[in-house]
């Protein structure tokens, strides 16, 4: 039974009952609903990709919206986790490997590996053979395993933009063992721009497309480029002195914020905790944004941390002094003012919004 004959309200139906069962941190029921459709008919491949995916969807936009913990989402995670290993060993699922080899990875220190997992499941039951080697894998330990094992693709995945440089790093080091790369997830853009950019063999936006891409084929790249051949504007350096100077950015930021923000006088530690953390993801993203040269990479994630925070109950106004005591630090620097003069311009269409309607973002 395909996606392509299973009824829409049917399908609903199984992501309903499996989103009641892992936001009860109920394991065994959330397995029952995915193993008792395949007993059903219910071919493995939309379980992945139409019911358990959607579903994981939901958890990451339910805590967006502060409707769920961070615990809670870990628990739905985990459960989703245990329910593809469930699914991967029921009898009428299992594949005999017939096509090549492809080796599945998310690049260093990138946590978020259910994208990468359902690939890898995805590749499995259409016949390959799937080295998965999971979360944050070390570019030196993924290039050592393509010289013990071999490959026809990489498959390499990445959700979070600040990911970029490491996964430039993965990209051409693969290549340079002459191995194509073919990348994935949200890291990379909607579009895949960042993934062309960082010079990737390909890109596919899910599961189902990366796998057929993978079965056409993907040339062998060439040898021989550097990471300064696909992004010459590093030659300035603003990249490296912003991401040397983070622990003192954040740092300055933190000292001066009670002055420009009086209520942040009362926080406790923990918001605190908190505060720096957030100041420290956004260094994150300003370094990103001048690796690859691309303002939406910052702008965008100011937006989204102001909704975030917006529906915390934490007003988003605070990030205002924030931008301003970075832009004060970093003065000497043209991109990094530019950007920060157009994340100011966001922040500040965003509060306009927020006061003309003030529940759009709860």
């Amino acid at each position: 039974m395909s996606t392509h004959t299973l009824a829409a309200p049917r399908l609903r139906g199984l992501q309903d009952r499996l989103w009641a069962a892992v936001t009860d941190r109920d394991e065994h029921a959330a397995a029952s609903v995915i193993l008792t459709a395949l007993d059903d008919g219910l071919d493995a491949e939309t379980a992945l990709l139409d019911v358990i995916a959607p579903v994981q969807a939901r958890v990451g936009t339910e805590w967006a919206a502060n409707r769920i913990s961070v615990a809670q989402e870990h628990a739905a995670s985990a459960i989703a986790e245990r329910v593809i290993a469930a699914l991967a060993h029921h009898p009428a699922v299992r594949t005999a490997p017939r096509l090549g080899r492809v080796t599945v990875a998310c690049v260093d220190q990138e946590w978020h590996v259910l994208p990468a997992r359902l690939l890898a499941e995805v590749l499995t039951l259409r016949g390959w053979r799937v080295d998965f080697l999971g979360a944050q894998v070390p570019t030196p330990h993924l290039i050592g395993h393509l010289h013990t094992n071999g490959a026809d693709v990489v498959a390499l995945s990445s959700s979070i933009p600040t990911r970029l440089p490491t996964a430039h790093a993965a990209i051409t080091a693969c290549q340079a063992v002459g191995i194509p790369v073919l990348a994935g997830g949200a890291a990379f853009g909607p579009d895949g721009r960042h993934a062309r950019r960082l010079g990737a063999d390909a890109w596919e936006p899910d599961a189902r497309s990366a796998a057929r891409r993978i079965t056409d084929g993907i040339a062998v790249p060439s040898a021989g480029r550097q990471q300064i051949d696909d992004l010459p504007h590093l030659g300035d350096q603003e990249y490296t002195l912003v991401v040397r100077s983070r622990p003192q950015l954040v740092r300055e930021v933190l000292a001066q914020l009670e002055t420009r923000f009086p209520a942040a006088a009362a926080y406790t530690e923990q918001q605190r905790e908190h505060t720096a953390q957030d100041i420290a993801h956004i260094v994150d993203y300003l370094g990103v944004a001048l690796y690859m040269d691309d303002d939406e990479l910052f702008t965008d994630f100011l937006a989204w941390t102001a909704g975030i925070l917006e529906a915390r109950q934490v007003p988003a106004v605070s990030l205002e002094p924030v931008l301003d005591v970075l832009g004060a630090e970093l003065k000497d620097f043209p991109r990094s003012t530019r950007l920060l003069g157009r994340a100011r311009t966001v922040l500040d269409d965003f509060l306009a919004t927020a006061v003309h309607n003030p529940g759009a973002f709860g």
